[in-house]
């Protein structure tokens, strides 16, 4: 009997079959196959849509796996017979973009009244590869209408202050404008100032730096705004201001602008406008005809202050009104935004005159607190305010404040006879809370036993300091104060701001 050895035959089958295996021609790995793309039927070919369509295509990679998709349309417009030239120079050709969605809302430029759009699409793989055949959707869009812009601030043909440098006041030119769309909304807004790039910006508000402008900074400057919406389209008319610039000098020392009204002073108190000029000329040494400034008649000729060029020649303005206003305020209420900008530039501000911060509200009932916006609050650095009553008028003078070289102040009894003054003054504001660097330099004083005790020691007359300018006010009438002594105070008020 034999036996049968199966081992050795197994291992010569097996090596028989690698050895044939081994000398095949090894061939290198497939190529990579390009992936497809797909576009779902929502909207269907041929519809007429607004300009804003959602689309959603899907994609797929048999060796791989599809990592995302781009897209892009070709816009076509209508003629006026409403036919389409596919070979049109003006036709619009968008750039591919790239998407890792499969779902997209598309603002297609629709600037004619009827628009051609070929939207393509295609997947890209995980090698970079890209579908050769993009999937395609030919859609129509109706026009949109463009938006619409407003410049609300500065206006056109405006006067306004600049610097060479921005500070903590002034921050350069305000622009304020709006915009419009009636088919959609306003995405962003885009600034061009003296022909300047545009800048985009969600923003409707920002300053205008002096970096932006084109030298030199004064004289005129061209500001245009445009707007995009939510269609892509661009407003067709930007809108545009011219705006006038001054560079202030700071040549000259003290301008005085006369707003006291002797037509309006009590009938009792015999008052001439030329005596209150004469007193303030010798108060702060300003007897130059140039150096003043006469409201009431200026105003008559509608223009009541003076321009900016003249206004920028001054490193101060004393702003006088001692008139007892009874219908109305005093007219410097009415310029807040022009004081505003003269301080912002770094002029300083001397405002004295009866019933001065009543003015400024003047239909409120005293006491007052000032908003914080507000000139008085923001400018004059006063919080709260009170006012004595009409009668009985027991304003006796004004003390120095403690820590103070300033002169004891007594009022003229012989300019405020009779009643309801009796030789002294009413109606003066008093400053029951400020803000800080600020200086009372003189508080209420009335005789003792008078009725209104609860005035007396109250400020009366502030001085704040800043950074970029400085104001005073004087809670009183200087014309009813002792001449010898209102002309040293003027000494010392312009020695206590430097101009001495």
């Amino acid at each position: 009997m034999k036996t049968l050895r199966t081992y050795p035959l197994i291992l010569l089958f097996i090596f028989i079959i690698n050895y044939y295996n081994c000398q095949k021609d090894v061939s290198g790995p497939h190529p990579n196959e390009t992936p497809t793309t797909t576009i779902a039927n929502v909207p269907i070919d041929g519809d007429t849509l607004f300009a804003l369509v959602q689309l959603q295509w899907d994609g797929g990679d048999n060796d791989g796996y599809v990592k995302g998709f781009e897209y892009k349309y070709t816009t076509y417009y209508s003629d006026e017979t409403g036919n389409f030239d596919t070979n049109a120079m003006d036709s619009l050709v968008q750039p591919w973009e790239f998407t890792d969605q499969t779902q997209l809302t598309i603002a297609f430029n629709s600037f004619a009244k009827l628009n051609k759009q070929r939207f393509q699409v295609r997947s890209v793989d995980d090698k970079g590869a890209k579908d050769p055949l993009p999937a395609e959707k030919i859609l129509y869009t109706i026009q949109t209408i463009p938006p619409v812009v407003e410049i609300l601030t500065p206006e056109n043909n405006a006067k306004a202050f600049v610097k060479q440098q921005a500070t903590d006041w002034w921050q350069g030119i305000l622009l304020k404008y709006q915009g419009n769309d009636e088919d959609g909304e306003i995405i962003e807004y885009g600034w061009s100032i003296d022909g300047s790039d545009w800048v985009w910006t969600h923003d409707s508000t920002m300053y205008i730096t002096p970096d932006l402008l084109a030298t030199p900074l004064e004289g005129q400057h061209t500001i245009q705004v445009i707007a995009r919406d939510n269609t892509n389209i661009l407003s067709v008319y930007p809108a545009t201001i011219k705006i006038n610039l001054v560079e202030p000098t700071f040549n000259k020392n003290i301008l005085i602008i006369d707003e006291t009204n002797e037509k309006d002073f009590p009938s009792n108190l015999r008052v001439s406008d030329g005596k209150v000029d004469s007193l303030y000329a010798d108060i702060f040494g300003v007897y130059d005809s140039d150096d003043w400034w006469d409201y009431e008649y200026h105003e008559l000729r509608d223009q009541p202050v003076p321009d900016l060029q003249t206004l920028g020649q001054y490193k101060m303005v004393i702003w006088h009104a001692d008139n007892r206003p009874s219908q109305d305020p005093h007219k410097f209420a009415n310029h807040e935004d022009y004081l505003k900008d003269y301080l912002n530039i770094g002029g300083d501000l001397i405002l004295s005159g009866w019933r001065i911060l009543k003015s400024f509200a003047w239909e409120e009932t005293f006491p007052v607190n000032f908003a914080d916006d507000s000139f008085v609050k923001e400018y004059l650095h006063i919080k709260t305010a009170d006012e004595t009553p009409y009668f009985p008028g027991d304003f006796t003078g004004a003390r120095a404040a403690f820590g103070t070289d300033f002169i004891e102040l007594e009022v003229d009894s012989t300019k405020v006879p009779g009643f309801p003054f009796n030789g002294n003054l009413s109606n003066i504001n008093i400053i029951t809370y400020r803000s800080g660097f600020t200086e009372v330099f003189y508080t209420y004083l009335n005789p003792i036993g008078s009725a209104l005790y609860q005035y007396r020691g109250q400020p009366c007359a502030l001085k704040y300091t800043g950074t970029v300018f400085n104001s005073v006010v004087l809670g009183f009438p200087l014309y009813f104060i002792r001449e010898d002594q209102s002309k040293i105070l003027g000494e010392q008020i312009l020695k206590s701001l430097g101009y001495l």
